[in-house]
């Protein structure tokens, strides 16, 4: 596979470390005595990472250079982004409306207490622009790519962001009580059509911290569905400007379990 030993020791007891580094290019591919594994088709090409079978086969590495340095990249073009000039047009709006629905609605907001909040999910992330227009906040942001939208990740990650995709119809595999906020740009209407919303808000409540909030961009329809579901759950919820829903979880927890505590 072209991987060459960078690092080899042992200790006095005989366990070994071997540190490996992966090639930057797929030049030695072709010059291999033993072409197995072989490279894989590129018309088997698989951007997603959801229900995929794997494949015994190397991908092809890339060939476009590195990006420019931090944070210069977070603003930058990205090497991945798609050819069309309308792509390019299109990436640089979002970021500009990112940053100042952030700056002007969101951190303005007195509803959301921006000093307790440190870990951030972006449900929907899209270009990472929300993500982006926080960079200057003591928090990080973890960019979420629904499976069943348009793969942006790898232009998450050539903006120097972290993410991972996600079926948000499925339970998440992280801790309980893990974010501080969860964020969600018009993603429950699409959502509502492959599974029932009200088992994605029983997720978003399990992995939110008590006291942590929920900033729910959207239709008014979808918003008028799902405030009465974070009402059943004991949430407090306002509405800001008839476009973003709000939501604070309590420490309220049914009776039958409460009385055990």
């Amino acid at each position: 596979m072209c991987w060459k030993v960078v690092a080899k020791s042992f200790d006095s007891t005989g366990i070994g470390l071997v540190i490996y580094q992966k090639p930057d290019s797929t030049s030695c591919y072709s010059e291999r005595q033993d072409p197995d594994p072989p490279v894989c088709d590129p018309k088997d090409k698989k951007l997603g990472s959801w229900y995929v079978p794997l494949s015994r086969c190397l991908s092809q590495i890339p060939g476009y250079s590195w990006p420019v340095p931090w944070p210069e990249r977070l603003s930058s073009k990205p090497l991945s982004l798609s050819p069309e000039p309308e792509s390019e047009e299109k990436f640089y709006k979002d970021t500009k409306d990112w940053s100042a629905l952030v700056s002007n609605s969101y951190l303005n907001n007195a509803a959301i207490n921006w000093s307790s909040v440190r870990n951030v999910m972006d449900m929907n992330a899209g270009y990472g622009g929300f993500a982006a227009a926080l960079i200057d906040r003591p928090l990080w942001v973890i960019n979420v790519i629904p499976v069943h939208v348009p793969d942006t990740l790898p232009i998450i990650f050539d903006r120097g962001l972290i993410g991972f995709y996600h079926d948000w119809c499925e339970p998440l595999s992280t801790y309980p009580r893990t974010y501080d906020l969860l964020h969600s740009s018009f993603l429950f209407e699409s959502l509502s059509q492959r599974c029932d919303i009200v088992d994605v808000v029983v997720e978003m409540d399990r992995i939110l911290r008590p006291n942590g909030y929920i900033v729910i961009q959207d239709t008014m329809e979808m918003i008028d569905k799902v405030r009465p579901i974070l009402h059943s759950l004991q949430w407090s919820s306002t509405v800001h400007q008839d476009r973003e829903l709000i939501g604070q979880k309590g420490f309220w927890r049914p009776a039958r379990f409460a009385s055990r505590s």
